[in-house]
């Protein structure tokens, strides 16, 4: 290979893409003055889908009843109408920041040094039921949706799955599959993807975890974001991983992570 060529492959590698799923659970507040621009977010190819699907929620938060059926929440969370009523209007936050639970809360998003968010801007990407795909940095709302939400007039995964898919396949890069298979079924991983399982060892015998499974997701992204490594490719991942003591096993058609591993690092 000639120099120039040589250059070229060098200039045409892109960073791995980490996506990781929502959560039901957000940060109230933002950034003052700031509102929803779809034009901020990442993969502008989702627009479309993105505005029609946030105004049937917009719609739908005019019935407070109807929108606690279709979201399947009771009368204790009627906040969350609020919150979708009002998505057009209210302040945003970085979307690392915005979701909050048992993944999100070991990220500490809010506490993030500069260079961590720079790193998480090249690598991370969240797969949201109502934006479909956006950057970690991107500035977003607060709001209610699930992949298996009710809402009238879309069936969310037929509207998103082709989409996603088409984005995803179209960005050309490796990707590591953190989502549920809920949210996987929004927009399948193109191939040679890897979907990540978090798993147990139990004395040499490994078992799906449930409790675990968002804990450990969140604690190895962290420690990404500790560690900012270059990632082009899944093996370079594989390499990292177990260079900083995290067990992962290729053998399968998945890649599978000890939960313990990542835990006690």
């Amino acid at each position: 290979m000639c120099d120039d060529e040589s250059s070229l492959a060098f200039e045409m590698l892109m960073p791995l893409l980490f996506l990781l799923p929502p959560s039901e659970t957000k940060r109230d507040g933002g950034s003052p003055d700031s509102v929803l621009d779809f034009t901020a977010l990442s993969f502008p190819g989702l627009d479309r889908q993105r505005r029609s699907v946030t105004a049937a929620l917009h719609r739908l938060s005019r019935d407070p009843e109807a929108t606690m059926a279709a979201l399947k929440i009771g009368p204790r969370l009627a906040a969350e109408v609020e919150r979708n009523r009002l998505v057009k209007k209210s302040p945003t936050l970085r979307a690392l920041e915005r979701y909050t639970g048992v993944a999100y809360d070991p990220i500490g998003a809010s506490e993030l040094p500069p260079e961590a968010w720079a790193w998480a801007g090249e690598h991370l990407a969240i797969h949201s039921a109502l934006f479909g795909l956006v950057g970690a940095t991107d500035p977003i709302p607060a709001y209610r949706l699930s992949h298996d939400s009710r809402v009238p007039g879309v069936a969310l995964k037929a509207h998103w799955s082709r989409a996603v898919a088409r984005v995803l396949a179209d960005a050309g890069r490796p990707v590591i599959d953190l989502r549920s298979e809920g949210y996987a079924e929004l927009g399948p991983a193109p191939a040679g993807s890897a979907f990540v399982r978090i798993v147990s060892d139990d004395g040499g015998r490994r078992r799906a975890l449930n409790h675990f499974n968002k804990k450990t997701k969140g604690v190895l992204v962290a420690r990404l974001l500790a560690s900012r490594p270059s990632l082009e490719s899944i093996e370079d991942f594989v390499g990292w991983a177990r260079d900083d003591g995290i067990v992962v096993d290729t053998s399968g058609a998945e890649l599978e992570i000890v939960s313990e591993s990542v835990l006690r690092g």
